[in-house]
């Protein structure tokens, strides 16, 4: 028998039962469609996890405050004391030859206002390496010189989100806003970089000199001199974060005067262990997506097996007369094997269809990220085949060892 004999006897017997056959192809349609929607949610996690990564920057540091001790003894939250300091900052550089940037940072919310138009944004107080570290480009004007980091200047750089919504179409650069009540001039505008890895919006922000932040937005808050909120570190080498985080706890430790067994009055956040920590849960929860998709596609495969017997066992009769008028045991064999792998391919193609409409509105719809490319559609139609070969062997074996005699016997 050629193929084209071998596949219309394969679409006869099937469509001779098709509800059945329809009900056995189900099993793989779940299973196809699971298995495109589960990779597809992985690899846009993975993906959100790679955007997360080139934001943030992989080798750095962050130090925050970690509260202090408030009066009588009882300890105050986290955040509720200033325990850092530029001189911190100046220390970690001077001392740590590993570290290849060093900022000290303020931060705060106000509204900022250019003619009719206002806008509420964040504000930045930071020093030089501020933007290597977290890896700002100026997109127009200049960023600031050491006159604006040394003398207070009111000295502003906008994100392109505060630049849109206060100028539109207009240059910003030279223009004078009010942030708050002082009024600040734009001598650069950031080059935008969208939404963050945790969804928010990177551009908007407005940054002044650490300087500035200390003496001209931060006076309701009654700062002690030389207070800062955070201080981040850029180091040069992956492999030197560990060490370098080490040094910086001992190091504020010694200039804080903070005794062995007492608690730190600061906190070090390394970048590298968060993201490696949320890339491998994401990694464990792919996996584990895809064992369930992976069962549902074996239950599929065992249906199909199942059926076949079925069949095997109802069309004994019909085996023994190909068999007399010659068919061989392979003819028999690629007949059983054409019909699994046909109920299969059906259900594959179907559920191909539902995995990438499913993956579509879950992207849409759903609060995960999704990636759908071209190899997991392939790596589907690869397991609808496989599927078809592997559990459909078995019953066309069955059915091409019949002994011809003892099929016709069958009534």
């Amino acid at each position: 028998m050629n193929f084209l004999e071998v596949l219309r006897t394969a679409v006869f017997a099937l469509r001779g039962n098709w509800m059945r056959s329809a009900l056995t192809s189900l099993g793989v349609i779940i299973g196809i469609a699971a298995v495109i929607v589960m990779v597809s949610v992985g690899q846009g996690t993975q993906a959100e996890i790679d955007k997360l990564v080139s934001g943030l920057g992989s080798n750095r540091l962050d130090i925050g405050g970690a509260g202090g001790i408030g009066g009588g003894g009882a300890r105050m939250a986290a955040g509720s004391r200033y325990t850092l300091s530029d001189g911190d900052a100046t220390a970690i550089r001077e001392e740590l030859p590993e570290v290849q940037y060093v900022a000290a940072s303020l931060r705060g919310g106000t509204q900022v206002v250019y003619a009719e138009n206002n806008w509420s944004t964040q504000w930045q107080g930071v020093q030089p390496d501020w933007f290597d570290i977290n890896d700002w480009t100026i997109g127009s004007g200049q960023g600031f010189d050491p006159r604006d980091y040394s003398g207070a200047a009111k000295s502003v750089i906008l994100g392109e989100t505060v630049r849109r919504e206060l100028f539109g179409d207009e240059d910003a650069v030279g223009q004078t806003v009010r942030i708050g009540r002082v009024p600040f001039t734009v001598v650069g505008t950031l080059q935008s970089k969208g939404q963050g890895g945790f969804g928010q919006d990177q551009d908007d922000l407005v940054v002044v000199p650490l300087e500035t932040a200390r003496r001209r937005l931060s006076g309701a808050t009654a700062l002690p001199p030389g207070a800062v909120q955070q201080i981040t570190l850029g180091v040069g080498r992956a492999e030197d974060l560990s060490y370098v985080q080490g040094e910086v706890e001992a190091l504020l430790r010694q200039r804080h005067r903070i005794q062995a067994g007492e608690d730190d009055d600061f906190s070090v956040r390394n970048i590298a262990e968060v993201v490696a920590t949320r890339t491998q849960t994401t990694r464990l929860m792919s996996l584990l997506l895809g064992a369930v998709a992976g069962i549902s596609l074996i239950v599929g495969g065992i249906g199909i097996m199942n059926i076949m017997l079925v069949s095997v066992t109802e069309r004994i009769r019909e085996i023994g007369l190909r068999m007399a008028v010659g068919a061989g045991p392979a003819d028999i064999r690629k007949q059983f094997l054409a019909e699994a792998m046909l109920i299969s391919l059906i259900g594959g193609a179907i559920g191909i269809a539902l995995g990438i409409v499913g993956a579509l509105l879950v992207g849409r719809f759903g609060s995960l990220p999704v990636a759908l490319d071209g190899q997991v559609v392939a790596l589907a139609a690869g397991f609808s085949i496989a599927t078809g070969l592997f559990f459909g062997y078995y019953p066309a074996r069955k059915a091409s060892l019949l002994d011809p005699i003892e099929a016709l016997r069958q009534q």
